[in-house]
C-alpha cells in the first residue's frame, strides 16, 4: 500500500450540465472522468513520445453515490492500474470538497497503433519508454 494520493483535478458543475431533475446529467459524469484522464495523461508526459500510438477508451462504468447540482465543485481523481496484456485500467472518484463521494468511475483502456488500428501489448512499458512519469500515473509504482 502507498501513502501517495492519486492525481486529482477540481471541476465546477455548470448549469447547462444539469438534467430535468436539477442534478448533473448522467453522461456528464463520464465527461468529468475523461477530463481527469486526459489531464493526468498530459501532466505525466504519457501523451508525448508515443509516436503513432494513442490511448483509447474500451469500457467505462459509473456508480452514482450522491447528486451534484449547479455550482457544486467536485474533485475528480484518476489513477492508472497496469497488469499484463494489452489493456489497463484508469479509475476515478468524484469527491465533494467535504469528502462525500459523488461517483466512482472505472474504465478499461488500451494503446492503439493508429496505422494498423490494433491494440499494442504492454501499455505500461510503452508509457515508460515514452518517458511518462509512472509515479504520477499510478500510486502503485
Amino acid at each position: 500500500m502507498t501513502d501517495r494520493e492519486p492525481f486529482r483535478t477540481r471541476i465546477k458543475v455548470r448549469h447547462y450540465e444539469l438534467d430535468t431533475l436539477g442534478h448533473l446529467n448522467h453522461a456528464v459524469y463520464h465527461s468529468y472522468g475523461e477530463v481527469a484522464r486526459l489531464e493526468l495523461l498530459e501532466r505525466s508526459g504519457a501523451l508525448r513520445g508515443l509516436g503513432n500510438l494513442a490511448a483509447v477508451l474500451l469500457e467505462t462504468h459509473v456508480v452514482f453515490r450522491r447528486e451534484l447540482r449547479a455550482g457544486d465543485e467536485v474533485d475528480v481523481t484518476c489513477e492508472a492500474k497496469f497488469g499484463s496484456g494489452k489493456t489497463f485500467k484508469m479509475d476515478s472518484n468524484l469527491i465533494k470538497p467535504d469528502g462525500t463521494p459523488a461517483a466512482e468511475i472505472t474504465c478499461t483502456l488500451g494503446l492503439m497503433d493508429l496505422e494498423i488500428r490494433k491494440l499494442v501489448a504492454d501499455p505500461r512499458g510503452r508509457f515508460e519508454a515514452a518517458g511518462a512519469d509512472l509515479k504520477l500515473l499510478s500510486t502503485s509504482e
